[in-house]
C-alpha cells in the first residue's frame, strides 16, 4: 500500500479506502480510479493474511478428496465447487489422499494450521464413512456419503438413487414394458439398496407385481463381472423385454450378450443404465438411456454450504443435516416399446473380440 501510495501521489489511507472499496462519498472518482490503475500497474494483491487476523476468516475451505480427484467420473464434484468458490471469492486448498488414511491425518492437520474457513471430505461414491475430527470452529460437509453416526452435528451430500432408479424404470413402464430386469451388484453399499428400492417402486406404481428372478447381481459394476447374469437373464425362454442396470458399465455387458443372442436394441430389447458416464452412454449404439449422477451440483451445493456455515457464528448450534439432490433421466435411443410377442433368443453368436472392461 505505501508503493501505491507513493506512486500514485496520495496518502495510505487513501489508497486503503479505495482498495477495501470503503471510498464511496469519501474519495473522489478520478482520484479511485488513479490509485485502481496504480494497484494495476504494480500488481498489487491484498495480504489476505493480514486482513485474516483481523476478519478470522482466510477465505478458503480445504477440501479432502478419496479418489475423487484421480477419478475423471467423479471429478466433477470437485468443478462443481471450484466454480462456485471462486464466484464467492474463496479458494479451495485439496489434497486427495488415494485412500491412505495416514495422509488423511497430515492433510487434515495442514489445512487446519492454515486457519481454513470449513472443510469439504470428498468421497468416490456414495458410502457409509467415519467423518475426520474437527474443531468444532470449522463447519465439515460431507460430499457424496453419510456419516457412520447419522446425529453427528454436520451436513451431508448423496444423490437420490432411490428417485433415479425410480424414474429410470418409470422410462421402461411408460413405453409399455411388463418384464423389466434388474443387473445390480452384491456387494452391500448404500447405492445397491436404494436402487433396488426404486425399482420396486416404480413395479408397484406401474401395478407390476416384482418378480425375484429377474433381479441378478454381479460382484463388480464391470462390464465383464456382469457378462453372465446378463446371459442368465436374456437366455430366459421367458426373457425380460426390458433391463435396468445398476451402472452404465452393466449396461454396456447387456448391450454385448443382446448382440451375441441376436437381439436389437432398442427393438427387441430396451436398456436402461445409471450413472451417465459419458464414455460409456454416448459410446454405446443405440446411445443409453440412463441417470445423471449429478456430481457437478453436488460439488456446487457442497461449496455453498461449507460457505454458508463458514459466515454463522462458531457458537451456532449444529445439527445433522442430510441433502439429497435429485438425479434426472438422460434419454438416448435405447428405449423403445415392447413387441407385442417374445422369441426364444436365438443360438448365441461369437462374442466381440474387443470386449472392454
Amino acid at each position: 500500500m505505501k508503493d501505491v501510495a507513493t506512486r500514485a501521489g496520495v496518502s495510505i489511507s487513501t489508497v486503503s479506502l479505495v482498495l477495501s472499496g470503503r471510498h464511496k462519498g469519501r474519495v473522489r472518482d478520478s482520484v479511485v480510479d488513479h490509485v485502481r490503475d496504480v494497484a494495476d500497474t504494480l500488481g498489487y494483491v491484498p495480504d489476505l493474511m493480514a486482513r485474516g487476523l483481523r476478519t478470522r476468516q482466510t477465505h478458503t475451505i480445504g477440501l479432502i478428496s478419496d479418489r475423487v480427484a484421480s477419478i475423471p467420473f467423479a471429478g466433477q464434484m470437485i468443478g462443481g465447487a471450484q466454480h462456485v468458490a471462486i464466484d464467492e471469492e474463496y479458494l479451495i486448498l485439496m489434497v486427495d489422499t488415494d485412500g491412505d488414511q495416514r495422509v488423511v491425518r497430515e492433510a487434515l492437520t495442514m489445512l487446519l494450521q492454515r486457519n481454513v474457513d470449513a472443510l469439504i471430505y470428498a468421497c468416490e461414491y456414495h458410502q457409509v464413512v467415519v467423518p475426520p475430527v474437527v474443531p468444532d470452529r470449522v463447519p465439515l460437509v460431507i460430499l457424496d456419503g453419510r456419516p457412520k453416526d447419522p446425529s453427528a452435528p454436520i451436513d451431508w451430500i448423496i444423490p437420490d438413487e432411490r428417485g433415479g432408479a425410480a424414474g429410470a424404470v418409470s422410462v421402461l413402464t411408460d413405453a409399455g414394458h411388463r418384464r423389466i430386469g434388474f443387473c445390480t451388484i452384491s456387494r452391500d453399499l448404500p447405492a445397491r439398496e436404494l436402487r433396488l428400492q426404486g425399482y420396486a417402486d416404480a413395479l408397484a406404481a406401474a401395478g407390476i407385481p416384482f418378480d425375484p428372478t429377474l433381479v441378478v447381481e454381479a460382484a463388480e459394476a464391470g462390464t465383464v463381472h456382469t457378462l453372465e447374469p446378463a446371459r442368465a437373464l436374456l437366455d430366459r425362454p421367458d426373457r425380460p423385454t426390458a433391463v435396468f442396470c445398476f451402472g452404465d458399465r452393466m449396461a454396456n455387458a447387456v448391450y454385448h450378450v443382446a448382440h451375441e443372442r441376436g437381439l436389437r436394441i432398442p427393438e427387441d430389447l430396451s436398456v436402461v443404465g445409471f450413472d451417465n458416464q459419458i464414455d460409456i452412454s454416448e459410446g454405446l449404439v443405440p446411445g443409453l438411456t440412463t441417470v445423471q449422477l449429478p456430481h457437478r451440483a453436488m460439488g456446487e451445493l457442497a461449496a455453498h454450504l461449507a460457505i454458508q456455515r463458514a459466515g454463522e457464528d462458531p457458537h451456532t448450534e449444529r445439527h445433522p443435516t442430510e441433502h439429497i439432490v435429485p438425479c434426472p433421466v438422460v434419454r438416448r435411443g435405447s428405449v423403445a416399446p415392447p413387441l407385442s410377442r417374445v422369441p426364444a433368443p436365438p443360438n448365441p453368436r461369437t462374442p466381440d473380440p474387443e470386449l472392454v472392461s
